[in-house]
């Protein structure tokens, strides 16, 4: 039977503003997210059994369950009579990264098993299903330029998003998500946030996205760099470069980004970065939109 074919496009948080903690927990963020263009590769060969096969530079350094076992699982629990089958995954993207990795290999499962089974599993089933799998699979699950609220699962697109290029950078560190949020010692939210939509457009203006991202922060990136003291090191590297317009820890880390005008501009510099730090994990692409 044909496989079918998916990318998990790595998720970057442009911004990431945390804006407490509430009480069940979870965090409340507000967040500008955005997907490259590579990733993790997902196929899915349709059958009976339901199988997981991982190969590719990072397939080692993935341990326990696996959200693409998962999700596969829970679709079935929604609708029984789904078919599954064989997923194979070429792990490109490090672990614990702050790239959303499980999330978007998660999300790609689904729009496998949606594409295997035609009208049985709707995008409405779908849009269920990823808050209940993890706080980014919602975004992931959409894979385009988006603006993020509450816990991750409240997802408003983006109109406008520019091309543009962009450098990530991991210094060879997993990071435990988990770790950065208990370093933050977030203040417990008492009043409810404002979740009105911004309903941002760019305009595809490069600059007009600079100048929305660069007043604002990643909260995550101090209490990151506490735990990963390399951190520092990447982004003092990233901002020193000549052509970039913003460098700045993505998610909960390690992995940095560099944004620049062109993919072209980032896939030079990413070439150069290479040869000057040989042991840092660096890629290089466009954003999507």
């Amino acid at each position: 039977m044909t496989a079918l074919r998916d990318l998990a496009r790595a998720k970057i948080n442009l911004t990431l503003e945390v804006l407490g903690r509430r009480a069940d927990g979870f965090h409340e963020l507000t967040s500008l997210v955005a997907f490259a263009n590579f990733g993790d590769d997902i196929e899915l060969v349709p059958d009976d059994r339901l199988e997981l096969h991982v190969e590719g530079p990072f397939a080692a350094a993935l341990g326990g369950d696996n959200l693409i076992l998962e999700a596969a699982s829970a679709a079935r629990e929604l609708v029984p009579k789904l078919k599954l089958g064989r997923f194979r995954l070429n792990k490109a993207l490090p672990v614990a990264a702050g790239l959303g990795g499980g999330s978007a290999d998660a999300a790609a499962a689904l729009r496998l098993i949606a594409r295997a089974n035609a009208v049985l599993l709707p995008g409405s089933v779908l849009a269920e299903l990823a808050p209940k799998l993890g706080s980014d699979v919602s975004v992931c699950l959409k894979s385009k330029p988006a603006l993020v609220t509450g816990r991750g699962e409240t997802v408003e697109i983006v109109s406008g998003f520019p091309s543009c290029g962009v450098v990530l950078v991991n210094p060879g560190r997993e990071l435990a998500t988990q770790a950065v949020y208990a370093a933050l010692h977030a203040k417990l939210l008492r009043v409810p946030p404002d979740r009105r939509g911004q309903n941002l457009d760019f305009r595809r203006d490069f600059a007009a996205l600079i100048a929305y991202a660069r007043p604002r922060r990643n909260d995550l990136e101090a209490p990151a760099a506490n735990l990963v003291p390399e951190i520092r090191d990447v982004l003092a590297a990233l901002s020193a470069l000549q052509g970039v317009h913003l460098a700045r820890l993505s998610g909960s880390g390690p992995t940095c980004f560099a944004l620049f005008a062109s993919e072209a501009e980032a896939k030079r510099t990413a070439a150069r970065l290479t040869a000057d730090y040989p042991a840092w994990w660096i890629a290089a692409g466009a954003l999507e939109f």
